[in-house]
C-alpha cells in the first residue's frame, strides 16, 4: 500500500552539499559501477561528454558553459582511472570549483587546439563506449541513462534540498505576484528566487488566465495577468533536477477551473499511488489513462505528456504506453497532468514502502484525494483577495 514517507527523525534538511567524504565515496562507488559495466560489455573505456553524465559521474560537478553549446570538460573513464579532458583555460575552474580532491586526473590541451585531437589519441586502439556515439565510439547513451536513474543516498538527500527550494520559489512567487504584471515579469521573480538559492532555472512556465489549455508547453510572454495563472519550474543544483507547479487565483475560481483542477489532482494522486518498485511504466500509464476516461476526459491525455522519471535530466524516461522500464526504489518522478486550463505538478521519490514528496510542509492549501482508500495530499489552488 502506498505510504507517504517523511524526512528521517523530522530534522530540517541543511542547505549544504553534505560531507565531501560522502561525495568522494559516491564517486568511487560509481567508478566501480562503471568498471563492472565496461567489463560486462567488453569495452575498454567510457567517454562522457554530456553535462548530465559529467554531473552524475563526478557526483555534482558542473561542466556546462552558460550560453554555449560546448561544455567545459569531458570524462574518459577506464576500470582503473578517471580522466578529465579540458583545455588550459577551463581546467582550473573544473578542478578548483567542480571536482576538488575527488581522484580525477587531467588530460589538458591548449585552448587553441581542437579537443578532437586529444579524443582521437585517447580512443585510438581501444573499444570505447560513449554518451554521444562520437568518433566511432559505441553509443551507449540509453544504458548510461539506466545506470543513473536509480539515485544514490547522497543524490536523494540533494533532491530533497533542491525540491524544497523549487517548491518554495514557486509558492513564494504565487503569494506575492500582482494582477497586471506580465508573465515575463512573474517568470523573472521566480527565476530570481531560484538563482538566489544557487538553483539553476532549467524551465520556467507562467501561463496566465487559461493559456495552458491551448499551449501546454507555454513558457511566458509580455501579456498581463488578469485573474489567475499556473506557475511551473524545473530547477537544478548539483546536477539533479526537481520540478513543481502551483496555481493562484484572484477571487474564487470558476467552476470549470475548479472541476478541471480536481480531476488533474485525481490523475496525479493515482500516478503517485501506483508509482511503486517493480511497476512497469507502461502499466503505470494505463492506470493514469483510466482516470481520464472515468471522469470523461479521455481526450486530455492525448494532448500532453503526463510525467517522467526525473533526475540528472528533466526527463530521463517518459511515462508513455510503450515504455516497459520497471520502476525501482530510488527513482524520482515528476507528475504534471493537465485537464483543460488546469495543471498541477509535483516531484516524488519512490521508496521501498511508499513515496516521498519533494516539497516543503508550508502553509499552502492542500487537497486530499482518496485512491484505493489511501489519502494522497496534493497542492490545491491558492485563492487570494482580488
Amino acid at each position: 500500500m502506498a505510504q507517504m514517507i517523511t524526512e528521517s527523525n523530522g530534522e530540517p534538511i541543511p542547505d549544504v552539499s553534505l560531507n565531501e567524504l560522502d561525495r568522494l565515496q559516491d564517486v568511487q562507488n560509481k567508478h566501480e559501477l562503471v568498471g563492472r559495466f565496461l567489463e560486462a560489455n567488453g569495452w575498454d573505456a567510457l567517454l562522457l561528454q554530456k553535462p548530465s553524465n559529467f554531473a552524475w559521474m563526478t557526483s555534482g560537478g558542473d561542466s556546462s558553459r552558460r550560453g554555449m553549446a560546448e561544455p567545459l570538460a569531458a570524462l574518459f573513464v577506464t576500470a582503473d582511472s578517471r580522466l578529465v579532458i579540458a583545455n588550459n583555460c577551463d581546467s582550473p575552474q573544473i578542478f578548483d570549483e567542480e571536482i576538488p580532491q575527488l581522484g580525477f586526473s587531467l588530460k589538458e590541451r591548449p585552448w587553441t587546439e581542437p579537443k578532437s585531437s586529444l579524443l582521437d589519441d585517447l580512443c585510438r586502439g581501444r573499444v570505447v563506449a560513449s554518451d554521444t556515439g562520437v568518433r566511432e565510439t559505441v553509443n551507449a547513451s540509453a544504458a548510461i541513462r539506466n545506470l543513473r536513474m536509480r539515485l544514490t543516498g547522497l543524490e536523494r538527500a540533494r533532491m530533497r534540498i533542491v525540491g524544497r527550494h523549487v517548491a518554495h520559489a514557486v509558492e513564494a512567487t504565487a503569494r506575492t505576484l500582482e494582477l497586471g504584471q506580465s508573465e515575463a515579469e512573474i517568470a523573472g521573480q521566480l527565476s530570481h528566487r531560484l538563482v538566489h538559492r544557487q538553483v539553476t532555472p532549467v524551465q520556467i512556465q507562467v501561463m496566465a488566465d487559461g493559456r495552458g489549455e491551448r499551449h501546454r508547453h507555454w513558457s511566458y510572454s509580455g501579456d498581463p495577468l488578469r485573474q489567475w495563472c499556473v506557475l511551473s519550474a524545473v530547477g537544478c543544483r548539483w546536477g539533479v533536477c526537481v520540478a513543481a507547479a502551483r496555481t493562484v487565483c484572484f477571487g474564487p475560481p470558476d467552476n470549470e477551473l475548479k472541476e478541471s483542477y480536481q480531476t488533474a489532482a485525481m490523475v496525479a494522486a493515482t500516478g503517485i499511488f501506483f508509482s511503486r518498485p517493480g511497476t512497469e511504466i507502461s502499466r503505470l500509464f494505463g492506470r493514469v489513462r483510466r482516470i481520464y476516461e472515468k471522469f470523461g476526459h479521455d481526450r486530455e491525455w492525448r494532448l500532453c505528456d503526463q510525467g517522467e522519471v526525473i533526475g540528472y535530466e528533466p526527463c530521463d524516461a517518459s511515462i508513455v504506453p510503450t515504455n516497459h522500464t520497471p520502476l525501482a526504489a530510488g527513482m524520482s518522478i515528476h507528475w504534471h497532468p493537465s485537464v483543460g486550463p488546469a495543471m498541477m505538478g509535483d516531484t516524488i521519490l519512490i521508496a521501498d514502502n511508499g513515496y516521498e514528496p519533494l516539497r516543503p510542509v508550508e502553509a499552502w492549501p492542500q487537497l486530499t484525494v482518496a485512491v484505493k482508500g489511501v489519502s494522497i495530499e496534493c497542492p490545491d489552488l491558492l485563492v487570494r483577495a482580488p
